[in-house]
């Protein structure tokens, strides 16, 4: 049960920042403007953030997220509707929540896999400079990434033991 709500709930949110993604061209490498889908939550950023792109640069980098747009697999609201009437059923059917989330994780599947194969054309637009800065940045973030799930980790152990 446990991996199965791991499964929804990280393809809830995993979709929820691919379509956010998808449906802003303009990415944060173009002019800042107050978009309500520049608004970043906590946790999402964009590839490109920190890296200097020159002006075809950004362009091209428009171009392909607009193309994108076009070829990425939809997110179907009727799968999330179904997933919802399951939730609230008087009685719950662990068996078709099981399919119904793998069905989703595969559409989600379908979306990343889409996503990364753009970030990749992106990325080798760059000069071996930006890459270098973009790597860096990568591993900040995965730094950070460590730091603040180990926090969570002790946080969580900490409860438990208060409550035993």
């Amino acid at each position: 049960m446990r991996k199965l709500s791991k499964v929804v709930m990280a393809s809830m949110l995993a979709m929820g920042s691919s379509t956010a993604l998808a449906a802003d061209t303009t990415l944060e490498i173009a002019q800042p403007h107050a978009n309500d889908a520049m608004i970043k939550t906590p946790g999402q950023y964009h590839m490109f953030e920190g890296v200097s792109l020159t002006e075809q640069q950004r362009q091209q980098m428009r171009d392909l997220m607009r193309q994108a747009r076009h070829d990425l697999p939809d997110v179907k609201v009727a799968e999330i509707e179904a997933m919802h009437r399951l939730v609230i059923a008087d009685k719950f059917d662990e068996a078709a929540v099981y399919a119904q989330a793998e069905k989703m994780a595969q559409e989600q599947v379908k979306r990343q896999v889409e996503m990364a194969r753009i970030r990749n054309q992106m990325y080798n637009l760059l000069t071996p400079e930006q890459k270098s800065v973009l790597d860096q940045k990568h591993q900040q973030r995965m730094q950070l990434m460590e730091q603040q799930t180990s926090g969570l980790q002790q946080t969580s152990a900490q409860k438990l033991s208060t409550t035993e």
